[in-house]
């Protein structure tokens, strides 16, 4: 309640802060950008960035971030109808990318794009997830693989090793179990739809493809089960409490749980936390459950890095999106972070998020975009809401379906 009367506010300050301007200024040449972004956590390595492209663009850059996603996403709407409005801004792709390029508020980066593929600074195999109607939109803030996170010391103290199949993957946790370790880590705010995405995509790919595009019900025989299987997880016992408020980073760090299943950019938590790779904590590919898959499914997310419309100087912004994309750029944002990057010529030094991006760039994994961003937005708010209670309340798992595809019936008797 409280997080929304501040975003209330925010948002009505917003709007009177833009009516009490008078006239919109006179169009300007900037020499230095706002980013505004829900990555408060984060605000270092903007500011990283934009300490780096000021000698190297003339274009120096300012980011504000937030740390409450809903708070976020409600200025930056209200940014549309105003006159203070950001220079670059951090978005989702998928259905909340349509929704504000339906409404013509991102400008067209088609022409940034296509310069980007025939340099070799972003893959033709990323395109998709940022064309609409034919055009591209901003450009990949971000690109991060799903996997397991897990602390190595604790599995070395139990002679535990990676799993390579869903059934080791279980006897660990039962190993972990036996002496008193909570296995995985999961949460009742917000990615508590991390599990289900994951067991989904590792059972029946195609499935979780058609429930996306409402080709499929969540009512199914094949969700219900994946339901089924992730109940049973619960009932034994593997996982932390869901309400626990506890930073993910700090239930690695302190052994609350063993694993924590997140994209790549948890890495930057683990750095955050002076925790070593391959000393303190390492990372994993999580195997199938359905081991006849003729390849292991990973998810896969992008962030988009935008620029509205109707940008006060539309050319530095375009100018700032287009050297995001270059390796100099993305060299930088990578290292800093400890993360991977979405341009292929940068090199990771990570050794085991090294090793997951060439892999997925090869094609080894059958890459599955993330729920979040696969789920058209009034769906996936049934389901967040749904898999929240059901981390709480395993045995409502078929009310939980039943009430998400009611949305999806809604949704789709018109988006068909």
């Amino acid at each position: 309640m409280l997080r929304s009367r501040m975003a209330t506010l925010g948002v009505a300050a917003l709007v009177l802060t833009a009516c009490g301007g008078g006239n919109a200024a006179a169009p300007q040449k900037k020499t230095e950008l706002t980013l505004y972004n829900d990555k408060g956590a984060w605000t270092k390595f903007f500011d990283e960035m934009g300490a780096l492209s000021k000698p190297s663009i003339g274009l120096g850059m300012k980011p504000t971030g937030y740390t409450d996603s809903a708070q976020y996403q409600a200025f930056i709407k209200a940014s549309f109808r105003t006159n203070v409005k950001p220079d670059l801004f951090t978005w989702q792709t998928g259905g909340m990318l349509e929704e504000i390029v339906k409404q013509k508020q991102v400008a067209d980066t088609t022409a940034v794009w296509q310069e980007a593929i025939k340099a070799g600074d972003l893959s033709q195999d990323l395109a998709p997830y940022y064309t609409i109607g034919g055009k591209q939109y901003c450009v990949p803030m971000n690109v991060a693989y799903w996997g397991m996170f897990y602390n190595k010391k604790i599995f070395d103290k139990y002679g535990l090793q990676p799993p390579q199949t869903w059934d080791d993957l279980i006897k660990t946790a039962d190993t972990l179990k036996q002496n008193g370790v909570k296995a995985f880590y999961h949460t009742s705010v917000l990615f508590s739809f991390v599990w289900f995405e994951q067991l989904m995509a590792g059972t029946d790919p195609d499935l979780y493809d058609r429930l996306s595009t409402g080709k499929a019900k969540y009512t199914d025989p094949g969700v219900v089960q994946v339901m089924e299987r992730w109940k049973q997880l619960i009932d034994a016992g593997y996982f932390i409490n869901p309400g626990d408020k506890t930073d993910p980073g700090d239930v690695l760090k302190t052994g609350k749980a063993a694993m924590v299943s997140f994209g790549t950019w948890f890495n930057t938590s683990m750095t955050q936390r002076d925790l070593k790779p391959g000393t303190d904590y390492d990372f994993f590919v999580i195997p199938n459950v359905n081991a006849s898959l003729p390849k292991t499914s990973m998810i896969f997310e992008s962030g988009p890095l935008c620029s509205l419309a109707k940008a006060a100087d539309p050319d530095a912004s375009m100018k700032y999106l287009k050297w995001w994309t270059t390796a100099e750029a993305q060299e930088k944002w990578a290292t800093s972070r400890g993360d991977v990057s979405a341009n292929p010529k940068v090199t990771i030094k990570d050794e085991a998020l090294g090793t997951v991006t060439k892999d997925a760039g090869s094609g080894k994994y059958r890459l599955v975009n993330r729920y979040f961003e696969a789920t058209p937005p009034p769906i996936l708010t049934a389901a967040l809401d749904g898999f929240s209670k059901f981390v709480t309340e395993p045995g409502a798992y078929k009310e939980v379906l039943e009430t998400i595809q009611k949305a999806a019936d809604e949704y789709w008797s018109t988006h068909q």
